[in-house]
């Protein structure tokens, strides 16, 4: 039965990739390149979920994980909401599924007109390897943030924008200027920016993130598009745009990234690039992918879908997307948004597959 569900399983993406335009010279050869990022072992349980604690930042969701070490322990980045918005907190572990909430590192601030809502620092400027323990790196004697702000109270309401945070330590944190704006980019943008990635390399930082449309007319499957593009820096104040962004753009009708390809986490395996990001398709399933390059500016997916959504009942049957990625002791780890249910009543965490089976 297992050889005969791997065979199918190859057909399938085979015939995926020929249809969607994604590389794979041979279906060996796809295999081959996925094989490096695989994490098939899924841990089952959610590492962290809703407080359910009264009042508290991260009641009622938990979402956007970013896993790092700092000092000999693993620390996850990630935001809670409240039923108002969005905002940051932090947990701390010894062995990367038993976490301890440290508390809320980033809040709201109603005399500010950007944070008035909603703060989610999505990543903190780290070592770039993929088989490294992520330890962060820092920018003049401080650690470098970035966020994404949205503009109203509710779940992601009205279009966000993208900025810089600077901490003295994981705890305090210092909310610096908005570097992009949706208005200012390209019709893929015009509808808000999402989660932003940053990366520094040979002294340029790239601002890998991910951005939605305006809402499309009915002929054109209504709702919006998501997709991942890139901005360039040299010194944290002037960005660029890329000109040809989306670097990943949606894929054709009947793909896993038809309607969404999103949440970037990028890091580099030895001279490539890779792009852990979630594909959403037509049916509304969410699930993890990854693209690869040596041109930060031209990924290649990868006919792979890396975490999948489970069967009904387990924490993710919904969704299994916004992947960050840590190696430890011989094994990749990829943590992941895991959804059960149906919103309003659904229920978000964090969950975490890797690379090697649970003990």
């Amino acid at each position: 039965m297992a050889e005969g569900n791997a065979r199918g399983r190859t057909r399938r993406e085979l015939l995926y990739a020929m249809t969607s335009g994604w590389a794979a010279a041979s279906t060996a050869s796809a295999n081959g390149r996925a094989g490096r990022f695989e994490t098939p072992y899924k841990y089952g349980k959610l590492v962290l979920g809703p407080s359910a604690e009264e009042g508290a930042f991260d009641s009622r969701a938990v979402d956007c994980p970013f896993v790092f070490s700092h000092d000999g322990r693993f620390y996850l980045l990630y935001v809670g909401f409240d039923g108002i918005g969005y905002q940051t907190g932090l947990a701390a572990s010894t062995n990367l599924s038993e976490w301890r909430r440290l508390g809320c590192i980033l809040k709201r601030d109603p005399a500010s007109p950007v944070i008035r809502y909603n703060i989610a620092m999505n990543w903190i400027l780290r070592e770039n390897p993929l088989r490294s323990p992520g330890r962060l790196k820092k920018v003049g004697g401080r650690y470098l943030g970035v966020f994404h702000a949205y503009p109203k109270p509710g779940y992601e309401s009205g279009p966000a924008v993208i900025g810089l945070c600077w901490g003295r330590d994981l705890l305090h944190w210092e909310v610096g200027e908005v570097i992009l704006r949706p208005e200012d980019g390209a019709d893929w943008e015009q509808g808000g920016l999402y989660k932003p990635c940053l990366v520094e390399h040979e002294g340029t930082y790239y601002l890998f993130y991910n951005a939605k449309t305006r809402n499309l007319p009915r002929e054109q499957g209504g709702g919006w598009r998501e997709q991942i593009g890139v901005a360039t820096s040299r010194d944290l104040k002037r960005w660029v745009r890329y000109e040809g962004n989306p670097i990943i753009a949606n894929g054709p009708p009947g793909s896993w990234d038809e309607r969404f390809a999103a949440d970037p986490c990028v890091v580099r395996d030895g001279d490539e690039w890779v792009i852990f990001y979630y594909g959403l398709d037509r049916k509304g399933v969410a699930r993890d992918l990854v693209a690869a390059g040596k041109d930060p500016f031209r990924p290649v997916k990868i006919p792979r879908v890396l975490v999948d959504v489970g069967p009904p009942g387990s924490v993710d049957s919904t969704y299994a997307h916004k992947p960050s990625v840590i190696w430890h002791d011989g094994a990749l780890y990829h943590f992941y948004c895991a959804v059960s249910g149906k919103w309003p009543n659904e229920v978000r965490g964090i969950s975490v597959a890797r690379s090697k089976p649970w003990r």
